[in-house]
């Protein structure tokens, strides 16, 4: 899920996510052994995307509920799953009926622009013990292609690549203390890189770009923009181009936190 916090993922492009992208849905697999639903309880996934794993989650025996700020990603959500309980939210301003056991999410909380009031929500929604069970871009996530875009931007007439940056990549002890500023206190944490094989081949650092760049892109005219991508795959080829094929330089925060019962909120 996005939020307010930006259009790019309100437009995005749910079938191109689907058929190029799988990767990002299929890495967050294993999170949900850390997430360990069990029968009978509510799961709140967060940014569920086009619902794979929202629908692996209620295959454990969870009662859950999937939210997206994209209606795109919505939409192909309830065309996939149509018995799984799908709804248009935004991460950082939502409200639930009733508190849930857990919250899910992956590869979302970097483009969520209001952190603070993020953290808010999930304290709200979680019910007092209950969890939150994360994973999303940490610090110097994909720093060769921000820097490498910042430099072609600028190249071609952009000084501004830097304040284009649309994401949240923090650091262990940065995104902690903003949990705990709310009520959620992080009992494990890691921070890792996990260089990300791109389909596509030798297009596959166009299609990235095409699917969450566009707030580097936004009002640059597309012969530009590919300009700008051909200086970006020049300087990176050396670095991030191997056997015919991309890779992304991620570096992932996973995280669990649960709701301070002490703390009386």
């Amino acid at each position: 899920m996005a939020t307010s916090e930006e259009s790019t993922r309100d437009s995005w492009n749910a079938g191109l996510y689907d058929n190029k992208f799988a990767f990002i849905w299929e890495y967050g697999s294993n999170l949900i052994d850390l997430l360990d639903p069990q029968p009978g309880e509510t799961v709140l996934d967060i940014g569920c995307g086009t619902g794979h794993l929202t629908r692996a989650i209620a295959e454990r025996g969870a009662n859950v509920i999937g939210t997206d700020f994209s209606p795109a990603m919505i939409e192909q959500a309830r065309a996939n799953y149509p018995d799984i309980r799908f709804e248009v939210a935004d991460a950082s301003n939502f409200t639930l009926a009733e508190p849930v056991d857990a919250i899910f999410s992956n590869a979302v909380f970097h483009w969520v622009h209001d952190q603070e009031g993020a953290a808010a929500c999930l304290a709200r929604a979680l019910k007092p013990g209950g969890r939150f069970v994360a994973e999303f871009g940490g610090k110097r996530n994909v720093g060769q292609i921000i820097a490498a875009a910042i430099d072609a931007m600028r190249e071609a007439g952009y000084p501004d690549g830097a304040e284009r940056n649309p994401w949240y990549y923090p650091s262990i002890a940065e995104h902690a203390t903003l949990l705990e500023r709310h009520g959620l206190e992080t009992t494990s944490a890691v921070l890792f890189d996990r260089p990300t094989l791109l389909d596509g081949g030798a297009a596959g650092l166009s299609l990235w770009l095409e699917m969450f760049g566009d707030s580097f892109f936004a009002g640059i005219p597309e012969a530009t923009r590919q300009r700008i991508v051909a200086i970006m795959e020049a300087r990176l080829r050396p670095a991030l181009f191997r056997d015919g094929s991309w890779y992304a330089d991620y570096r992932r925060l996973r995280l669990v936190a649960r709701r301070d019962v002490s703390s009386g909120r």
